[in-house]
């Protein structure tokens, strides 16, 4: 049987190509991604699509003092120049200027987002960890637009996802474990100041290069006690975490959740990360699309299956309680939901993906078998 020549090129190796064409030739990562797709699909071999992409890269970098090629030149953001759009969310957009990423708040306070507060989190908990990002200073622009700097990253776990679903790869162990280390670590001190991130997901987490180290990024929708004053411990806003990454507490209306909340996310990226190709662990529609929040609840019933009062006791206390109204589903087996993945990263999914909150590992809990593994493999 003939072995197709691209299922020995890593989604490494594809990436790189890609964040090169992207610098050198001044592009946006899609328009790179697009240039190097094209010549996976179309070379007839590893030699010719290396020849292509070479080709595609000048031979020499352009001049930093040359206008870059991109008809959409560069924007002057306070005193940083040539700022170009690289980003944006519901409350900002992120512009990047040589090392620094600039994100320019358009609507500073859209609930749970808060500017604000924001600052007050990153100042407080960057110090706490090493694997939280640093913000480099606060400024506005000559619209008043409040600027929060932040060193670039050139790539984010949403993207390094990317990389590898079109080359239908998964991450290699050793990088998912450390990842999985850096996030763990960060969560680990946010957690330990009564801080709940909120909003785990892959455009969460920042990479200073496709092999990590991993930072946790966007705390606009944090919560702490003593912070956000307008939602007491037992009163918090529900309109929080966004698409797949959810967990089912926030979606039937327990506004006393905890951090655990951002384990459950953790283990849901564990899934997506340890496939492959990555794939999330649950499908959610889009937050546009009617019934995006009952798709969620769905996908999960029919993956983990529906809970019990005997499988989420704490849910009996819900304001919206799922038992007896919705469709009983048995759930897939979990040789099914983990078929591929490698048992280290199965075990912490499986401790992480839990329905009582309660009995989800804490970050504290998965870094201490995180350690025991590294010492098994020493």
């Amino acid at each position: 049987m003939t072995t197709d020549w691209r299922d020995e090129v890593g989604a490494l190796e594809r990436f790189r190509n890609v964040e090169r064409i992207a610098e050198l030739r001044s592009l946006s990562q899609q328009e790179a991604y697009t240039l190097e797709n094209t010549a996976f699909a179309e070379c007839a071999s590893k030699e010719a699509y290396d020849a292509q992409c070479q080709a595609l890269i000048p031979s020499q970098p352009p001049s930093p003092r040359s206008p870059p090629p991109s008809s959409t030149p560069g924007i002057q953001i306070g005193s940083f120049p040539n700022c170009t759009r690289i980003g944006s969310g519901i409350t900002s957009t992120v512009y990047r200027s040589a090392s620094s990423a600039l994100k320019v708040i358009d609507s500073p306070t859209l609930p749970p987002h808060n500017a604000q507060r924001e600052i007050h989190f990153l100042r407080t908990l960057a110090p706490t960890s090493a694997h939280l990002i640093s913000l480099l200073s606060v400024f506005r622009d000559a619209d008043q637009h409040l600027v929060l700097e932040f060193p670039y990253m050139p790539c984010s776990l949403s993207s390094l996802l990317a990389a590898h679903t079109t080359a239908r790869t998964g991450l290699a162990a050793p990088l998912l474990r450390s990842l999985l280390r850096d996030i763990a670590s960060a969560l680990q001190s946010v957690h330990a100041h009564g801080v709940i991130h909120r909003d785990v997901k892959p455009s969460s987490i920042l990479l200073a290069s496709p092999t990590g180290p991993a930072y946790l990024a966007d705390f606009s929708s944090s919560w702490h006690a003593d912070i956000n004053a307008d939602e007491p411990p037992a009163g918090k806003i529900l309109d929080i975490g966004t698409g797949p990454w959810r967990a089912p507490e926030a979606l039937f209306g327990n506004k006393a959740y905890t951090s655990a909340l951002d384990m459950w996310a953790l283990g849901t990226l564990v899934v997506e990360c340890a496939r492959s190709p990555p794939r999330s662990l649950f499908t959610s529609p889009g937050m546009n699309e009617d019934g995006n929040q009952l798709g969620l609840i769905l996908s999960i019933f029919k993956t983990l299956g529906t809970p019990t009062r005997e499988t989420w006791p704490e849910a009996a206390a819900f304001k919206t309680p799922p038992f007896d109204i919705y469709a009983v589903f048995e759930g897939l087996p979990a040789d099914e939901i983990y078929a591929g993945i490698e048992p280290e990263f199965r075990e912490i999914a499986e401790n992480l993906v839990v329905y009582e909150s309660s009995k989800r590992w804490t970050a504290d809990k998965l870094l201490q078998h995180l350690a025991l593994k590294d010492d098994k493999l020493r």
